[in-house]
């Protein structure tokens, strides 16, 4: 595989990994009453905070995870020569 293929693969996965940890740490929010943390009626911001922490904390999750592969695929280098 080219170097070029080979980058774009690597960005479709980081994309893919980004876009899953971001889904599983919105699900895990549904799971908890943010709403009462806010005045009433205020659902909208309610949301919209588990939005941009979902975003936040997906990201931290698959920038963990992504540097985990990548240090996974380094240590083959080790061994193999």
């Amino acid at each position: 595989m080219n170097g070029t293929t080979q980058l774009a693969l690597t960005g479709l996965v980081n994309i893919l990994i980004s876009i899953v940890c971001i889904v599983i740490v919105w699900w895990i929010l549904l799971g908890m009453r943010i709403e009462f943390l806010f005045k009433s009626n205020r659902v909208v911001q309610a949301r919209a905070l588990m939005i941009l922490l979902s975003i936040v904390l997906g990201h931290q999750l698959a920038t963990f995870f992504i540097d985990y592969l990548g240090w996974s695929q380094l240590m083959t280098q080790l061994f193999s020569g």
